[in-house]
């Protein structure tokens, strides 16, 4: 029986959300929900209705899992606990500082509805953040490291997007080579995080306002830009459309550790992605974890998640056994 996906929010990720579910075979997309006009809201796939975000508890009966598209900065905090009253819910919550908090509402909400909602899930945190904890588990005795980039962010750009008097920015995540190397070397550095990566803005202001103060907005701007080394472009909008339209991405997540009686022996496990497009990979990852939510709540679960918290057998559309046999 296919498993029937709702999008609530129809931009880059949402876009994603709708070609990956193309991509597999056991999952529907039932209905697109926005909170602009829904004529306005043209999807690509035929015969799936577009509704209001107002409109969405209408439709509890229709949709087994609910992806959540909004932005970290201020729609998923109040979104996802919202709709984990109504749906089982996926969200992409990437304020890692805020991620108890988060995870503390939500759980609430679909402990109280009896529902499973899984947040913070995409490649970090998610892809990332299971690495950190598979290469600790099998070197203790060493140190994480995690450099993400040259990519765009989508998160610290909305977060600029959303500064009074900006009409559109990008934010490009740009690791330290100096920092990288010298972690894959296993000298086991202490590193800041100012000393790991640089944050690059292209912004476009809206007339008259005031360059200097969203400058200083962006710079002080805790748990985003406060603790880096950031250095801010304002461009007109043709120059971003021209030069900046494209939204790769990617990263590593590095451990180095030490094994043996007296910890003679080096070691480097070395995770890296490499993206064409942050929003489209990222979906990728929330539809797997879209399966696993509504696994889990047929099983009778409830509750908030993590893709700590979830089995790896659950992600793949094939059986335990033949993961076993095509996969061990």
């Amino acid at each position: 029986m296919s498993i029937r996906i709702g999008i609530f929010g129809y931009g880059n990720l949402g876009r994603g959300i709708e070609s990956a579910i193309r991509q597999n075979d056991d999952l529907t997309l039932a209905a697109v929900f926005t909170r602009r006009p829904p004529e306005t809201v043209k999807i690509r796939t035929e015969g799936v209705p577009v509704y209001h975000a107002d409109e969405a508890e209408k439709h509890a009966a229709d949709i087994d899992v609910m992806i959540m598209c909004g932005g970290s900065a201020t729609d998923l905090p109040e979104q996802t606990p919202a709709l984990a009253k109504l749906f089982n819910v996926v969200d992409s919550f990437d304020t890692h500082a805020k991620i108890p908090e988060h995870f503390a509402a939500v759980n609430a909400a679909a402990e109280q509805s009896g529902k499973v909602a899984v947040i913070s899930v995409g490649w970090d945190p998610g892809m990332f953040s299971l690495n950190r904890l598979y290469a600790g588990a099998v070197l203790p005795e060493g140190k994480d490291y995690t450099f993400w980039g040259k990519g765009v962010s989508q998160g610290h750009s909305d977060a600029i997007r959303r500064i009074d008097g900006v009409a559109d920015a990008k934010q490009y995540t740009i690791p330290v080579d100096a920092a990288l190397e010298a972690v894959r070397s296993g000298s086991c550095p202490e590193l800041t995080t100012r000393q790991k990566h640089l944050r690059e803005c292209f912004v476009v202001a809206k007339e008259g306002a005031d360059l200097a103060r969203i400058e200083n907005e962006i710079k002080t701007m805790p748990n985003y830009f406060a603790d880096y080394d950031t250095i801010v472009h304002f461009i007109t909008k043709e120059e971003l459309d021209r030069d900046h339209s494209g939204i790769p991405h990617g990263g590593f997540v590095i451990r180095t550790g030490k094994t043996g009686f007296d910890g003679e022996h080096n070691h480097v496990i070395e995770y890296s992605l490499k993206l064409d497009s942050n929003p489209e990979f990222t979906s990728s990852v929330i539809v797997a974890y879209a399966r696993a939510a509504a696994r889990l709540n047929a099983k009778g679960e409830s509750g908030c998640k993590t893709v700590l918290d979830i089995p790896p057998v659950l992600l793949s559309p094939e059986s335990a056994e033949e993961l076993r046999k095509r996969l061990l």
